[in-house]
């Protein structure tokens, strides 16, 4: 969440390239000539100082966060320890262990992931993997030069997979703990076009995760900026009116970033053109590749047919439970729109009683106010249509939604996409955004069920749906998988 959580941003080099930022001198902290009553030796040691003190917090968040790692990798160690086979206790396991945990701080630390400021969650999980990755490599490598250890391989797998569990919730204490002792973040003036400013500030404010500290700023007031104010500019909106001169905020600023759409701000349209060695922002449609859609389909089978296995006896308990209140049908098909505008039969277990429909009609009759509601939300938070118990309890855990797994499997949907919406429900979306979210397949869950899940007005549904199919990519569906889990365990609504 930012994250879901952290952000995606361009940066400025040249022509506004998206991974380089540039660094210069402020002009107005270059001393003046006449001023020589300081003793020269005096400035530089006072410059210094200064300059200490702006990086002591970005330096301390990122020993808290490497002392995380440490920590998770400890925890790692003992959890696998039990487990280990005979022979690979002791010393030399140790020492690989050692070898490991830190070849792999180092490649995090190479990847910026020390404080990792403005990265999305999912970008911070494929750093970290790709890190996993070749810290492996290495070590079977080190198994066919040294076959004595052609056992440890495997243990360090291991021992790196159970690290990358342990990280993400090692890693969020670690933050937390820096927000509260207002070391996280770095201060930077937010510039905003279309009135964009106010709603930037709340924006970073509430997501501090992603290491901004907004401050809102006018771009008149350029040269009244005081030595030793925020270093990092944030320019969304239409920049070309906003600053003119962007030469100078270059001059200004050690770093100027043209920001990019959040899940739940829309700011330009645009994101970061990292692919093929371009450089600045291009406008792109978030299209997919014949070799990603397959794998996706064998991501998708692979989770789904062994979870279809596991959870039908807590299916069948939960059909028995509803058959027991309100008799007759305990499954529901309802026809959704799918990929390409084809019709998919979702399957659900029923939570509502089989008058559903006539209960609604009868309650928009007598209240206005419950109409209002569903026409913003397309959902009711005093709904008289759910079974009471059973159906309040398989909505907030979305146990209801499992038997879509059988859509899964016969390709209908994915585990991760937009939530197939039915008819009443897309025809308040504008035709526009219905064909982008035609272009892919809809999922059993989505940034939306993890970011704001039934609390997002219609608004907010397509910004989170429009990101996430800007930006799909398997790094992303990962992301929202393992979100979903704590999603569900809060219980906040349904899917």
């Amino acid at each position: 969440m930012f994250a879901p959580s952290a952000m995606t941003t361009g940066r400025s080099k040249a022509s506004t390239s998206n991974d380089m930022t540039s660094r210069a001198i402020p002009a107005s902290s270059v001393p003046p000539i006449a001023a020589t009553t300081v003793d020269p030796f005096i400035q530089a040691g006072l410059n210094t100082s200064a300059a200490l003190r702006r990086r002591f917090p970005r330096l301390a968040t990122s020993s808290f966060l490497v002392a995380g790692d440490i920590a998770s990798y400890l925890i790692a160690y003992f959890v696998l320890l039990s487990f280990l086979p005979g022979g690979l206790e002791g010393t030399i396991a140790e020492r690989a262990f050692t070898i490991a945990a830190l070849a792999a701080i180092i490649l995090y630390a190479s990847a910026g992931l020390y404080p990792g400021y403005r990265l999305h969650d999912h970008e911070h999980l494929r750093r970290r993997t790709i890190a996993a990755v070749k810290v492996a490599v290495l070590a079977a490598f080190g198994a066919i030069v040294l076959p004595e250890a052609e056992r440890l391989p495997l243990a360090i797998v291991v021992f790196l997979g159970l690290g990358l569990i342990i990280q993400p919730f090692v890693h969020w204490l670690a933050r937390a703990l820096c927000f509260r002792l207002g070391m996280w973040g770095e201060r930077a003036v937010v510039i905003g076009g279309r009135n964009l400013t106010p709603a930037l500030v709340a924006h970073f404010t509430d997501h501090w995760q992603s290491g901004i500290r907004p401050e809102p700023f006018s771009p008149d007031t350029l040269e009244a900026l005081p030595d030793g104010g925020p270093s990092i500019a944030v320019i969304a909106g239409d920049a070309g009116s906003l600053v003119p001169d962007l030469a100078a905020m270059r001059r200004k600023f050690t770093e100027v970033i043209l920001l990019c759409d959040t899940p739940s701000l829309k700011v330009s349209g645009l994101r970061p053109a990292d692919v093929g060695g371009e450089i600045g922002i291009r406008l792109t449609t978030g299209g997919s590749s014949v070799n990603s859609d397959l794998v996706r389909r064998i991501f998708d089978l692979a989770i789904a047919i062994p979870a279809a296995i596991v959870v039908t006896p807590f299916i069948g308990i939960a059909a028995a439970a509803i058959y027991a209140i309100d008799p007759g049908p305990v499954f529901f098909r309802h026809t959704r729109e799918g990929r390409f505008g084809k019709p998919v039969h979702v399957l659900k277990l029923r939570t509502m009683y089989q008058d559903a429909e006539q209960r609604l009609e009868a309650l928009f009759r007598d209240n206005p106010a419950m109409r209002a509601e569903w026409l913003s939300h397309f959902k009711l938070k005093d709904d008289p249509r759910i079974l009471p118990v059973i159906g309040h309890m398989l909505r907030s855990s979305s146990i209801d939604e499992l038997p879509q797994l059988a859509n899964i499997i016969a390709g209908q949907m994915a585990i991760v996409g937009p939530r197939p919406f039915p008819e009443y429900h897309l025809s308040a979306m504008d035709s526009e955004f219905r064909d982008k979210r035609r272009s892919v397949t809809p999922g059993l869950t989505g940034l939306w069920q993890i970011s704001e899940r039934s609390d997002a007005d219609i608004e907010l549904q397509q910004q989170l749906d429009g990101f996430y199919i800007d930006n799909r990519s398997l790094w992303f569906d990962w992301h929202i998988l393992l979100s979903t889990i704590p999603a569900v365990l809060k219980g906040k609504g349904a899917c």
